[in-house]
Order: structure tokens, then C-alpha cells, then sequence
């Protein structure tokens, strides 16, 4: 019997390949992809994505997305408590576990960990402890197609955004940025591959900084 569980979802290439590897793995059953969004910007949280493309993607892999809102400047104490009440409702419903796409950062995994064990929940990290090179060829050589949406300007130049992540994009990362971006280095949207019905189409808009720091390439959305 598959166990119920939710996503939790950047749109990026670590949730894309984590709900990949639950899926292939036929014990689970998603039930749900769960997002942050900064309502204020109306974009995922951190990777700066609008959100009718989160949308479309979710259509594209035919799964339910629920959308929890932050404001901007939320405090810790917001956020948990606007996850801990969607976990509830998703306890509710008979989901045990969340699923999340992290690999190394112990810290990371901790925090989510306290935040479900509050409601009772376990998480599910299928990337974790995996070679992060060997994972970021292993979602290209499946099929897999994402456009990086934001860089950190201290570890990557603005010619890194915007670019496909693929093996030229890997070949060309400096030797101290870790291939999955797993430090923050940079994010991603995944438009396209295995578990997509259809591609998700998409426009490149004009590049800002932000927090004279980060770098992000806006994503419009574009008919097919």
C-alpha cells in the first residue's frame, strides 16, 4: 500500500527530481505539491518565479499545488505558523510524510524535521547524502529541462542566469560552487521531462539585481 505524501515545491530542479524518484519508486502516492510564495511579489520564495508559471507547471504534471503566502519580510514565527496549519490540514487528510529535495545541509533537514514532528509527520528526503555532481548529470541525462532564475552575485557572475542548466552550464560552474547549487549558489524552474505532459512555455524578461546581491532572471509565461 503507497503512502501519502506532499511535495514540497520550488519548482526547481531538487523538488522536480526528488517527486521524480518518490514516483519511480511506486510507495507513494502525492497528494499534494505545497509551495511559498511571497505574496507581496506574487513569486516563489528565493527563486523569484511567477507564479501562473508555478501553475502551469503543476497542470503540466497533473498534480494539485497548494500555495502558502509569506509577506516578505517574514518573521520565522509566520512562517512556521502558516506551515504547521497546512500540515495539520494535510494530517487531515491522511498524509504522513513530505517530501523534500534537500541533499547535505543537515541544518536544513533539522528544522524541517522539528516543523513535522510537531504535527506528527515524518519527511522524506530521497536526494539525500548523494553525490551532488553525480545528481545534476543524472537529471539532464534523464530529460529533464530547467532554466537557472536567480544566482548569488558572491559566488557567480550575471552570465549564469538565465542559462539552461545543462552540461555546459556544469562544465563551465567554477570549481567551488557546488553543481546542484545546494549552498545557495543558484535556483532553477524546471519546464519540461519525463513526468511533464506537456512543456511549459516560457519567455526570458530582463535580469535585476536584488539586495544588491542576487540576481534573477525574469520568466514570462508564452503561449505554445
Amino acid at each position: 500500500m503507497s503512502v501519502k505524501v506532499a511535495v514540497g515545491w520550488s519548482g526547481g530542479k531538487d523538488s522536480v527530481f526528488a517527486l521524480y524518484r518518490v514516483l519511480e519508486s511506486g510507495d507513494f502516492e502525492v497528494v499534494k505539491l505545497l509551495t511559498t510564495l511571497t505574496k507581496d511579489y506574487d513569486r516563489v520564495s528565493i527563486h523569484g518565479v511567477r507564479r501562473i508559471l508555478l501553475e502551469k507547471q503543476a497542470h503540466a504534471l497533473g498534480l494539485p499545488l497548494d500555495e502558502m503566502f509569506i509577506s516578505k519580510n517574514a518573521s520565522n514565527e509566520e512562517y512556521e505558523e502558516t506551515m504547521v496549519a497546512f500540515l495539520s490540514r494535510y494530517k487531515a487528510l491522511g498524509v504522513g510524510s513530505v517530501v523534500f529535495g534537500d541533499i547535505f545541509l543537515r541544518e536544513v533537514r533539522a528544522y524541517r524535521e522539528k516543523l513535522l514532528f510537531k504535527v506528527g509527520m515524518k519527511g522524506v528526503f530521497p536526494l539525500w547524502g548523494e553525490n551532488t555532481a553525480a545528481l545534476a548529470h543524472q537529471f539532464i541525462s534523464e530529460g529533464f529541462k530547467a532554466v537557472v532564475t536567480s544566482v548569488d552575485s558572491t559566488v557567480l557572475s550575471m552570465n549564469y542566469v538565465g542559462r539552461s542548466f545543462d552540461e555546459q552550464f556544469l562544465a563551465d560552474l567554477p570549481e567551488s560552487v557546488d553543481p546542484c547549487g545546494e549552498n545557495g549558489e543558484f535556483h532553477s524552474f524546471v519546464y519540461d521531462g519525463p513526468l511533464f505532459r506537456e512543456k511549459v512555455p516560457f519567455q526570458k524578461g530582463q535580469v535585476v539585481l536584488r539586495e544588491n546581491r542576487f540576481y534573477y532572471c525574469d520568466l514570462l509565461p508564452a503561449e505554445t
